[in-house]
């Protein structure tokens, strides 16, 4: 590091007390030539990771060669505490002592004169302050980033040949996936203050069930305890909306099915982000258009996306191979491969999807809709798709009863000749269930619900499926409807307690968690960076496929517009449709009484 920038910085560090993790910050964007950059890069924390671990192995090497070469505690012990800083890992006095590799007296006397020296700050784990954690000081991160940034510089004077020299462009291009490896979550330099923890209300499903299983990691990383509740959809909805009505929210945060926002935000539910927090922290640009599209309400962004998950069509790659025949990408090829594969005798199918009664079929129908190239309310058509900036300001009415609606109710109907005899029964898991065991050949499904058989091994379907965005009906385009969740902060959060909210928001939304989650069975993400990390791409192939469709703009919100009245609106859809399949009403008739009921609930919420 040059010596004015090394001045700049001590001297700024000495004029006002910051956060170990600002100054690192600061420290690694002056270490790649960023003076004034206080974001920190995704690839500086990577090479500071690999800088660290590149000293651990060259000590086990001079220990190992050298008899006379003694262990130097104080490093052994910094090198231990720094990599559980940005491992996220708990370090206590026992495991800093042990990675000493000296007598334990003399590592405790050590230990005691780095905390005298002002390296190590000690944070108390428990009430009772008996029990603490470790972590590197502002000064120790300050001298460390240094010294990384000199061995780096070092070893490229040293040992750097013409011919990396000439290469070195030509290796950045061809590895530039590997050069934007996430790094590991890290504890924050400073930890969140709230009272009793930070309290989070979220859905039961399988992504935000990884957070509670890596509940101790994320409270070292935010140094507070997390309380979290989980919900069906339908009962989180409830909640959400009982919540909404207390005088005091019981939640700081809260998950937000994507369809629900434009009502959570008319009826006061979430409190707008930009009341709380500057929105350039989330790096907005990072997420996946269309969903960080569906978390605004009226120009107004009311959460973080923190689950993309895309409603694709899964495939068994083996079967179609053995059939000989092509994934499908329109509803007629479709119907033709659920035929063929469809064999109810050896109690094999060829197709589940939502068909239970009520919200699952409701979002089979503004789906299928989609398919055909008709969104479920009126909206203006654009290059890609349908606009729908605008719906907190101006009139819509719905678009059931029309000639795209019937051909989706029709398509639905032939879909029921080839699926299971418990269809009209089956909802979100349901579907799914029976495409990992090997009963069907297709499904509907969406990406959070991949785990059921890509993780587990005795799965016929695992390793052997193909996604694909929904097949299109004639003259419409393949579209990936998303679905998800948003984290947001309640509008009657008491204001001491919003800080605390916005800090874990942004750690709980972040790259590095969100490759946590992927790591640890997730198939959910709602950032371009996440998805194009190396590590996350070899756990699997959604990912790339996800991106892939996003960037051919297939992944649309517009299938499930967030208005107010679309809760009410899935769920007549799901009542009126479900008629229809069991046979009672035709399809036209079916089509017509939900047209006239969701007339009736657009009206009744009045003019827009």
């Amino acid at each position: 590091m040059p010596a004015s920038d090394s001045s700049e910085l001590n001297k700024s560090n000495r004029r006002s007390k910051k956060t170990s993790t600002e100054v690192a910050a600061r420290l690694m964007n002056v270490m790649q030539g960023h003076k004034d950059s206080v974001s920190v890069s995704p690839q500086a924390k990577t090479e500071l990771i690999q800088i660290l671990s590149f000293l651990d192995d060259f000590s086990d090497e001079l220990e190992d060669t050298i008899d006379l070469f003694a262990p130097n505690p104080y490093f052994r012990m910094t090198l231990h505490l720094i990599r559980g800083h940005f491992e996220a890992k708990i370090v206590t006095p026992t495991s800093l002592i042990a990675a000493s590799r000296v007598p334990y007296a003399t590592a405790n006397r050590r230990l005691k004169e780095m905390v005298e020296e002002g390296l190590i700050e000690q944070r108390p784990r428990t009430s009772s302050g008996k029990s603490f954690s470790l972590h590197p000081s502002e000064a120790l991160l300050d001298q460390w980033v240094q010294l990384s940034g000199r061995i780096r510089r070092l070893g490229e004077a040293q040992f750097a040949t013409e011919e990396t020299r000439e290469t070195k462009d030509y290796f950045f291009g061809g590895s530039y996936m590997a050069a934007q490896s996430i790094p590991p979550l890290q504890v924050l330099g400073e930890p969140i203050k709230a009272a009793g923890g930070v309290r989070v209300l979220v859905h039961g499903d399988p992504t935000f069930m990884v957070m509670d299983t890596l509940k101790r990691q994320f409270e070292h990383v935010i140094g507070t305890q997390i309380n979290q509740r989980a919900f069906s959809i339908d009962r989180l909805r409830e909640e959400a909306m009982r919540n909404a009505q207390r005088k005091s929210s019981r939640y700081d945060i809260i998950a937000v099915d994507l369809p629900w926002i434009g009502g959570f935000a008319e009826n006061g539910v979430l409190m707008p982000l930009d009341e709380a927090m500057d929105i350039a922290r989330l790096d907005p640009a990072d997420f996946h258009t269309a969903g960080w599209k569906a978390a605004h309400w009226g120009g107004r962004c009311y959460g973080v996306p923190a689950q993309t998950t895309p409603e694709l069509l899964f495939y068994r790659k083996d079967l179609f191979a053995e059939a000989g025949i092509e994934p499908p990408t329109t509803t007629r090829q479709l119907l033709k491969a659920a035929e063929i594969f469809h064999d109810p005798r050896r109690d094999r199918y060829g197709i589940a999807w939502n068909a239970a009664r009520g919200t699952a079929l409701g979002h089979t129908v503004l789906m299928t809709m989609a398919d055909f190239g008709q969104p479920i309310i009126d909206l203006p058509r654009i290059a890609g798709g349908f606009e729908t900036d605008d719906l907190a300001e101006r009139a819509y009415h719905a678009t059931i009863d029309t000639e795209a609606g019937l051909h989706a109710a029709e398509f639905l109907m032939d879909l029921m000749r080839f699926s299971p005899p418990d269809i009209l029964s089956m909802s979100w898991y349901e579907r799914v269930r029976p495409y990992a065991a090997g009963r069907i050949a297709m499904a509907y499904g969406y990406t959070l619900l991949a785990p059921y058989f890509e993780l587990d091994e005795s799965s016929p379907a695992c390793g052997n499926t193909g996604y694909l965005p929904h097949p299109a009906g004639p003259d419409a385009s393949p579209v990936a409807p998303v679905g998800g969740y948003i984290m947001g902060i309640p509008a009657n959060l008491p204001k001491e307690r919003v800080r605390a909210a916005v800090e874990a928001l942004i750690v709980f939304t972040s790259p590095e968690a969100q490759k946590l989650f992927v790591q640890n069975g997730s198939r959910t993400n709602p950032r371009y960076s996440v998805g194009a990390d190396p590590e996350v791409r070899r756990t699997s192939d959604i990912f790339e496929a996800i991106d892939t469709m996003s960037w051919r703009d297939e992944l649309q919100f517009w299938p499930r517009p967030p208005v107010p009245e679309i809760c009410d609106i899935i769920q007549i859809c799901g009542e009126e449709f479900h008629d229809m399949l069991r046979g009672i009403v035709s399809p036209r008739d079916a089509l017509r009484q939900a047209q006239a009921r969701a007339d009736a609930v657009i009206q009744k919420n009045g003019p827009k």
